[in-house]
């Protein structure tokens, strides 16, 4: 069986270089260098790291049989020779957010704020895997790490920017912008 869980360990080693890591909402991350992923449950902060991140991939709690099969059918794969260029976004929702019944939920995520639709628009330009954290007493609900070649920089700003201005985002208490370059 695939290892679901994954740690995105921020330091002075890893195959990515940070190029920005800003705080958007809340509290921010400790700046570092250098992002290693790690397809494992890592819960002891390796030597010349300052934080880690973990996660675990799931099966897609806001999506429809037919949205599923559009991601499915469109979405490329990780590690892309050509995706050089990388972000990944730690968001942490709202009490509010999780106190909603599912329905109303998916009707915010994806109904109001399009946020399934939005992100079909880019792929497969832009690869994406979504690790949830919000059941593993983790700082962050999600961790979205997102690939791209440097030609559709554009495309993925622009993605998150429309992201970040619909009503999904009222609900976001915590997130943080890291950016990257695979050396």
């Amino acid at each position: 069986m695939e290892n679901r869980f994954f740690t995105f360990i921020g330091g002075a080693a890893g195959r990515w270089r940070i190029t920005r890591l800003a705080a958007v909402t809340g509290e921010g991350l400790t700046a570092v260098r250098r992002l290693d992923i790690v397809n494992a449950d890592v819960k002891v902060l390796p030597h010349e790291a300052m934080w880690l991140l973990r996660g675990v991939t799931s099966y897609e709690r806001y999506v429809t049989q037919s949205e599923r099969a559009q991601l499915v059918a469109s979405q490329p794969l990780l590690d892309r020779q050509e995706a050089t260029c990388a972000a990944l976004i730690p968001i942490k929702k709202s009490a509010a957010w999780w106190e909603l019944p599912q329905d109303e939920r998916r009707a915010i995520f994806e109904t109001r704020s399009s946020h399934i639709a939005t992100g079909l628009k880019y792929l497969p330009a832009v690869a994406r895997r979504l690790h949830h954290c919000h059941d593993l007493d983790e700082p962050f609900d999600f961790l979205t790490w997102f690939e791209y070649a440097p030609a559709h920089t554009g495309n993925f700003e622009e993605m998150v920017q429309l992201l970040r201005r619909t009503e999904e985002w009222r609900y976001v208490e915590r997130e943080v912008d890291v950016r990257l370059i695979r050396e």
